[in-house]
């Protein structure tokens, strides 16, 4: 007999956030499979690195989700580059998947149009997460095609 093991999708996130980005992926990751959750939010993105690789050592996680939402100063975008850069070093030290979902405040031009950012990029990234745990064929299937989290697709290039 085959025992299915429940994957485990460690959500980190940041009061620093204008929108619950997380509470939307887990709703789709719900939604779309039989996984358990482990949220653990900090105070910055700067904090989201050791998150992430608390919730892989420390609770197990299979996979995890990186949400942020930088503003538009300066100083957001080198705090932004600096979690990046943290989080891809917990990804080399883990051999872990971190999805990083940051949605830039600039990227919008008005806070409805962010809330509507924040929630597509949140749902199209928790699908990604469920294709990379449970289905990385459509994955390999869709390589080449130039799809965005968020906005629309760009499509493929042809000569």
């Amino acid at each position: 007999m085959i025992r299915k093991v429940m994957k485990t999708v460690g959500i980190a996130d940041t009061t620093f956030a204008r929108y619950d980005m997380a509470a939307v992926a887990i709703e789709e990751l719900k939604q779309a499979a039989s996984v358990k959750i482990e949220r653990y939010t900090v105070p910055g993105m700067k904090d989201l690195p050791v998150a992430a690789k608390k919730l892989i050592e420390e609770r197990n996680c299979d996979i995890v989700m990186a949400f942020a939402m930088p503003g538009p100063a300066e100083i957001d975008k080198q705090c932004a580059h600096e979690a990046s850069l943290g989080i891809i070093a917990a990804q080399l030290l883990t051999s872990t998947h971190i999805i990083e979902v940051f949605v830039h405040e600039d990227e919008a031009n008005d806070d409805k149009e962010l809330a509507w950012l924040a929630e597509r990029r949140a749902r199209e990234h928790a699908r990604n997460v469920i294709k990379l745990l449970f289905k990385p064929q459509e994955l390999t299937r869709d390589a080449g095609t130039g799809r965005r989290e968020g906005f629309e697709d760009a499509g493929p290039l042809r000569l």
